[in-house]
């Protein structure tokens, strides 16, 4: 019989910690604490599907891919690359129209950052604000996984431009539980759950 690794929970980290623990595998977060590729492909696959599966996304396509490259992503066949999202497990429950988000935003990437994802918030030291403008600029992303995104660059990677909080908005504050930006840990995760849940109920 082959063993099977069972992933361990993540332990309670810091406020400011490279280490992320958003979809709750050692392997798949280690790559989004590493790969801005990575971490800003997880936001675009965050809707629809539970988080924590939308940020293991990447790393699924890292091991079919044999690495996850801006360049391959970008340059693949469109056929070949919605096959490999939509290869079991799938990526999303939607692999066709995801895959087609992730590789727009790939060549987004390319034609505008030279393919350095980190450059939309390292390149020419810009402010809060212009770093939330150049994240709704990207393809898959609008006004709230912006405002997310740019949280979660200031709460858990230690990206503080100048007003980020105040360009995040209500993600941005300290001690919230809204968003993917608070999970650091199952505790968290599940508390982010629970103020989902109750909000979705306040609405109606």
């Amino acid at each position: 019989m082959l063993s099977v690794s069972v992933p361990q929970p993540c332990a309670t980290l810091p406020p400011v910690n490279p280490k992320l623990c958003l979809a709750q595998d050692p392997d798949a977060d280690d790559l989004l604490s590493t790969n801005p590729l990575a971490l800003l492909f997880g936001m675009v696959l965050d809707q629809q599907i539970p988080m924590e599966k939308a940020f293991r996304g990447p790393k699924n396509i890292a091991d079919r891919m044999g690495g996850l490259s801006v360049y391959r992503v970008a340059e693949a066949d469109a056929a070949e690359f919605a096959a490999v999202v939509a290869d079991k497990p799938a990526v999303h429950r939607f692999p066709g129209s995801m895959a087609k988000r992730l590789q727009d935003l790939a060549r987004y990437l390319v034609e505008h950052y030279d393919g350095d994802p980190a450059g939309i918030w390292t390149r020419g030291q810009p402010g809060g604000a212009e770093v939330l403008g150049r994240l709704e600029a990207l393809p898959g992303y609008g006004d709230q996984k912006a405002r997310i995104f740019l949280a979660l660059l200031g709460k858990q990677l230690g990206v503080r431009p100048e007003g980020w909080r105040e360009a995040a908005g209500a993600y941005g504050e300290d001690g919230a539980r809204r968003s993917v930006a608070d999970v650091r840990d199952p505790a968290s995760l599940a508390e982010v759950r629970a103020f989902k849940k109750a909000a979705k109920a306040a609405r109606g």
